[in-house]
């Protein structure tokens, strides 16, 4: 866990008033560089751009470098690899963004940038599965989704606000007939496209016209590793079969292909053939996704894993993630970044590289053990702190298992509900109640807020899920505690 020193290092450089006002001022435009100002002056520190105005390189560069010098070294981080990271275009929007979320929130464990990382947007509600567990209740489209022309001015206050990346998400996002132009003109802007897709109608066509759209990723659903697993689960005959030609297409294509697994009883016995299967067709990621009782959810709640069971397969996912398989495994479950740091406390011989791995649900991050501190920043659930999402008709919630509302993208300024007292609030691990207010690993965990909400309606209750919490788990299971009361 962090010595204060780091952190008093940061307090008294980083966030520092006059700090935090000379960042704020550099994160306006600039019109003759064509970015944000702070965008410009980390190309112009890490090398990637030769020349700049004046202001940007003469006044915002070294400012700029000095945060970023002093911000590494609290952590012990050599300047050489800080500028090595900040060598990818994708590192140092990034960075920009943390810097733009010092200057707006302050320091944080886990950090807040100033624009959501990632944006996931159920595109409509239109479905040609019928899953047990669809957070969006998922079938028809309602007459009440953005139209064409709302959905590309939601792209731009997105683009406006700095967000990296949106995820499009369902139902199926496949099924809206206007999908490509509006995958097109988030392209257009800088940002980062992935579809989250159930597959089964992805043809060799699609897959090529995915490819050419220039999506960076593809999530694709696979709920079990044999037809009937899969078909029972997702409602509708033939699905695994579709869904699997539909992975094989993209691989084929060379588009980057995460498979997901939602974690229940149905599911649980299969996670190891499903990742082998993921293995024969050249699928570089697995994601395991926490199941959270929303939607259609609510009512196979009594399927959802023990928090023995979850346990126990996350320590193995650990296990398989040190033993450098082919196939990289993810998880949602926040639980994921306590499991691993646990484990390597008690493994008896650590890796010649010394490494460390603390898994997220953007990816697993692999740092120097030295460096472990860093893991309170980077930081377990990020509802409302790394990512929203946006449904079908422009209303804005902390996560797509989290149905609050908290805004609409059409009515709504974008920066103003990522400041919101909701967002502040999930950002605010020590005043968790609870086990998860008390937890040693709350900056790195702060279990899923999407369930404790689901479960209790409040999203500040402990995370049922949690072998730490186990039992609130058995109060739930005899009925002395209930969906959406406070436990």
């Amino acid at each position: 866990m962090p010595s204060m020193s780091s952190i008093e290092v940061l307090n008294s450089t980083v966030n520092r008033r006059y700090s935090r006002f000379f960042l704020s001022r550099a994160s306006s435009f600039c019109k003759k560089d064509g970015k944000t100002r702070i965008e410009v002056a980390l190309e112009l520190y890490a090398g990637a751009r030769d020349s700049a105005c004046f202001t940007c390189s003469h006044i915002i560069r070294p400012m700029v470098g000095w945060h970023i010098r002093n911000g590494a070294k609290s952590f012990g981080l050599p300047e050489d690899i800080v500028k090595q990271l900040l060598s990818d275009g994708n590192w140092r929007r990034g960075v920009a963004s943390v810097l733009r979320g010092v200057a707006r929130f302050g320091v944080h464990r886990p950090f807040v940038p100033g624009a959501p990382f990632l944006v996931v947007w159920n595109y409509t509600w239109l479905c040609n599965l019928k899953c047990k567990h669809c957070y969006a209740t998922a079938g028809k489209a309602r007459s009440d989704e953005l139209n064409s022309r709302e959905a590309i001015a939601a792209v731009e206050k997105l683009a406006d606000a700095g967000v990296l990346i949106i995820a499009f998400s369902g139902g199926e996002p496949l099924m809206r007939h206007d999908f490509f132009d509006t995958l097109k003109a988030v392209h257009d802007h800088g940002i980062y496209t992935a579809i989250a897709t159930n597959g089964t109608l992805i043809t060799r066509e699609v897959a090529k016209r995915i490819k050419d759209s220039g999506a960076g990723y593809v999530q694709i659903s696979l709920d079990g590793a044999k037809p009937e697993t899969h078909d029972g689960f997702r409602g509708v005959s033939g699905a695994f079969e579709k869904t699997i030609k539909g992975i094989k297409n993209c691989v084929e294509q060379e588009i980057f292909v995460e498979v997901s697994t939602t974690g229940t009883k149905y599911s649980k016995e299969e996670i190891p053939e499903i990742i082998e299967l993921c293995e024969q067709i050249n699928v570089p990621w697995w994601m395991l996704y926490n199941f959270v009782p929303s939607g259609r959810g609510r009512f196979i709640a009594e399927n959802d894993l023990t928090p023995e069971e979850r346990e126990e397969i996350l320590r193995q996912l650990y296990q398989r993630l040190k033993s450098n398989s082919k196939v990289e495994v993810l998880s949602t479950a926040p639980q994921f970044a306590r499991v691993s740091l646990q484990m390597e406390k008690e493994a008896k011989d650590k890796a010649k590289d010394n490494m460390v791995i603390v898994p997220t649900h953007f990816y697993n991050t692999r740092i120097f053990e030295q460096l472990v501190e860093l893991s309170e920043f980077i930081g377990g659930c990020g509802a409302g702190r790394v990512y929203c999402a946006l449904d079908p008709d422009g209303t804005i919630t902390p996560c797509v298992f989290f149905p609050l509302n908290v805004g609409n993208i059409k009515d709504d300024d974008f920066e103003e509900v990522w400041g919101n007292t909701v967002f502040k609030e999930l950002r605010d691990r020590d005043k968790l109640k609870g086990q998860c207010g008390q937890c040693e690993y709350r900056y790195v965990c702060g279990g899923c807020r999407a369930r404790a909400y689901g479960y209790f309606g409040d999203y500040m209750s402990p995370d049922p899920g949690c072998i730490n919490n186990l039992d609130l788990w058995e109060r739930l299971r005899k009925g002395e505690a209930c969906l959406n009361r406070t436990p």
